[in-house]
């Protein structure tokens, strides 16, 4: 599978894997995991996606209990996790509001938290998961410097964020933010067009894609016309209509990297059917003028 540099030294499958659904799996045990894992790498899809809330804190632990079974594993992958998010959950009973926390010190626990929880040295990429409106740029850009050159975290990024809140967390760092994270789907296109893309293309940064399905939308009722031009693209190469939303993204030259979550072996094994489907501009556009509900003006 083809990769894409985000950085210098950081190389990420085209494909990335996306864990936030691995705790809703009715066998969590490790060898399933385990199974998930081996299923992505035998496409070429080195690169898994967590975050410290996902599975309400439990799907960290979930995967490092595969990591630490095979300790090899490691440095055959990449790791993505996220923090600065506050579920109000029975984890957390004295806390009154979900909120956001980029606070140095939350920052720094949490990367902490999901080192010990994964078994593991280093993250190859921490996010922000959510642009905080009580964020203190210097002091997250400090944390996220401080985790750089503590070798902690390889790179950081944002998730989520406008590009003003990228810009504003981005003048107090001295080491680059390499992504940001958005959602980005057939079903959501807007960031082509309202200069989300536009901007980290003008950088030089790949824009990764979370919910590059719609989360499952894509068959509901609603959008039958767009089912119904992704079927007959995919029809023409012998792939699932998934497989045709994903390779929509993958098309686009800002090199988007789609994150996807999913619990099937079997819809695990055919991720890799997206760069079967050759769109060609027309095709493309028919994707898109159907995910407008209507012809480009």
């Amino acid at each position: 599978m083809e990769r894409l540099h985000l950085s210098g030294d950081l190389a990420f499958s085209r494909i990335v894997y996306g864990m936030w659904r691995l705790t809703g799996d009715q066998d969590r045990s490790a060898s399933q995991v385990r199974a998930k894992i081996d299923a992505c790498l035998a496409q070429g899809i080195t690169t898994f996606d967590q975050a410290d809330v996902y599975g309400s804190y439990e799907s960290e632990s979930d995967f490092g209990a595969a990591l630490k079974a095979d300790r090899g594993l490691r440095e055959k992958i990449e790791l993505v996790s996220k923090c600065g998010i506050m579920l109000k959950t029975a984890k957390a009973p004295d806390r009154r509001v979900k909120h956001y926390d980029t606070s140095r010190a939350h920052i720094m626990a949490s990367v902490d938290g999901s080192l010990a929880k994964m078994g593991i040295d280093y993250l190859d990429l921490l996010l922000i998961h959510r642009p905080d409106p009580m964020m203190d740029h210097e002091e997250t850009g400090g944390a996220l410097d401080a985790l750089v050159e503590s070798g902690k975290v390889r790179h950081v990024g944002v998730s989520n964020f406008t590009p003003h809140d990228f810009r504003l967390l981005q003048s107090a760092m001295h080491a680059p933010l390499v992504t940001n994270q958005i959602e980005l789907s057939v079903l959501h296109t807007d960031p082509l067009v309202n200069g989300d893309v536009a901007f980290l293309s003008e950088r030089r940064l790949r824009p990764m894609a979370w919910s590059p399905l719609g989360g499952g939308a894509l068959f509901e009722p609603g959008h039958a016309g767009l089912l119904a031009a992704l079927k007959a693209i995919g029809d023409r190469f012998g792939v699932e209509a998934t497989a045709v939303a994903l390779a929509f993204l993958i098309r686009h030259p800002a090199g988007i990297l789609p994150v996807v979550g999913t619990n099937s072996l079997d819809r695990i094994a055919k991720l890799s059917d997206a760069f079967k489907v050759k769109l060609d501009r027309e095709s493309w556009f028919e994707i898109y003028e159907q995910a407008l509900g209507h012809e480009v003006p």
